[in-house]
Order: C-alpha cells, then structure tokens, then sequence
C-alpha cells in the first residue's frame, strides 16, 4: 500500500548554507591552516568504495527482483513493510518504509561527477538542528558516518518534545543517497538492522542526463501501487505485496531536507 503525503511548511526547515557558530578565541595562523586542511580532506574527497551498497544502477544485473521499481530508486521489499512517498509540487521525491515502529526515509540526489558531498551535507544539517535547539552526536556506525539527532517537535498535545532521528548517506558516482531512520531503530540502533539492510540494498538510477549537484532524483510510482492520500482512512488494510499485513501511519519522519 502507498500513501502519498506533500511536505508541511509548518516543520522545522535547516538553516540553508550556515556555518557553525562563530568562536569567540582567536586562532594563530597555524590553527586556521591546520583546520583549513582538515575541512579539505573531509569535504573534498572522491566517494568511498561501497562494497556493500548502495548500488548503482550500472552494478546491478536484475535491479528489479526483489525491489519496487519507483524509477529512481529501486527499494528492496521486505515482509510487512509499507511504502508511504512524499511529493514535492507535482514531483515524487521521497520514499519511507515503514517497518513495525520504525521507519526510513530514502531520498537521492544528484552529485558531482568525482566529489563526495555527505561530509559537507552533515555539517549543513548539523548546523541546522543545533540552531533549532537540537543535540547532534556525529558518530562512525554501520553505513558510516552519521548523525545522531535529538531534535526539537511540537508534540499532538501541543507541548514541546524531542524527536530522536539517525541521518545517515553515502556517496556514489554523480549521485548521493540520505536515508533518514526513525523511531526504535533511531532510539535503540542495534534494532534498526532491516532498515540498514534496505538503505544497503537499494539501487539509484542516476540518468545520464544534465543535473546540477543536490537536485533531487525524481521517482515514480509502480505499475500497481495503491495511492492513499494521507489522512485517509481504510475499512481494511490490503495484504502487502512481500507477504505481511500493513498498518497505515498517520506521519512518517519528516526533519529536514536538502536544498
């Protein structure tokens, strides 16, 4: 089952282009030069070997199999999942599966041709979530460099909570897939395993046509998908198509995104 849900203004948005904060001490010129030097092996590094995945299209035989086809993306389909994506204007994306209760946003994006940009993008949304009053913890954990974020939402009862997300990305050639992950699998990471298989196994369809780095990766919808908007509400829920029953969420995770 799909559900199809545009982006709420009313969410907190990065801060677009921002620097950390300003330091009230003053660096000698061997401190900037040092720091100057890290940041251009951090940000300007070619992308890393992916062993495992993420896939490119042009390293996968049969993308298909076992994956839904939502053009450029194929996600692999586990038993019990559902399939929510999120529209922007006219355009498709954004995909969530949802697993029990715990979710993964995947989102693609164009990139240069011979440079990595997770480690620029993780500074960008690190400085975004601080600056609403976020935690951000950058940590080394299964697909690599992360971000954990506890981040500030207003909760149903309108009172004021956190949300506590795990960004991940990896970089490959001319594009770059985030995948946000939500509920237990962000609370407790040792249960995020099938989400973190999924992000591994799924395949990204660049094209080969002109795009300008950041711009997202448009997707589409299957063949056979069931659009449900959101809020709507089902008599009865379909069987999924990997096997197991689903349930419809009324929000999937939605913190930030990239321009």
């Amino acid at each position: 089952m799909f559900g199809r849900r545009k982006k709420n203004e009313a969410h907190p948005e990065p801060v677009q282009d921002t620097a950390f904060a300003e330091e009230s001490t003053v660096r000698d010129g061997d401190d900037e030069a040092g720091e100057d030097e890290a940041g251009e092996r951090r940000i300007g590094l070619p992308p890393a070997p992916r062993p495992d995945g993420p896939w490119d299209s042009s390293e996968v035989t049969s993308p298909g199999e076992g994956r839904v086809d939502l053009g450029g993306l194929f996600v692999p389909g586990v038993e019990g999942m559902e399939l929510r994506v999120e529209v922007a204007g006219d355009a498709i994306v954004a995909a969530t599966v949802v697993l029990q209760d715990s979710a993964i946003q995947l989102q693609a994006f164009a990139a240069p041709k011979n440079e990595g940009i997770w480690g620029e993008v993780r500074e960008e949304i690190a400085a975004g979530i601080t600056q609403q009053g976020g935690v951000i913890d950058e940590a080394e954990g299964p697909l690599g460099w992360e971000l954990r974020a506890q981040v500030p939402v207003q909760l149903p009862d309108g009172t004021n909570g956190v949300q506590v997300v795990r960004f991940v990305g990896v970089d490959g050639p001319r594009w770059f897939l985030r995948g946000v992950i939500s509920g237990q699998g962000a609370v407790q990471p040792q249960a995020a395993g099938v989400l973190e298989h999924i992000f591994r196994d799924t395949v990204i369809v660049r094209g080969e046509g002109p795009m300008a780095p950041r711009d997202p990766i448009v997707l589409k919808l299957p063949d056979d998908a069931h659009m449900v908007p959101d809020g709507v509400q089902q008599e009865a829920a379909e069987p999924s198509r990997f096997g197991g029953g689903v349930e419809r969420l009324e929000r999937g995770p939605e913190i930030t995104e990239i321009r």
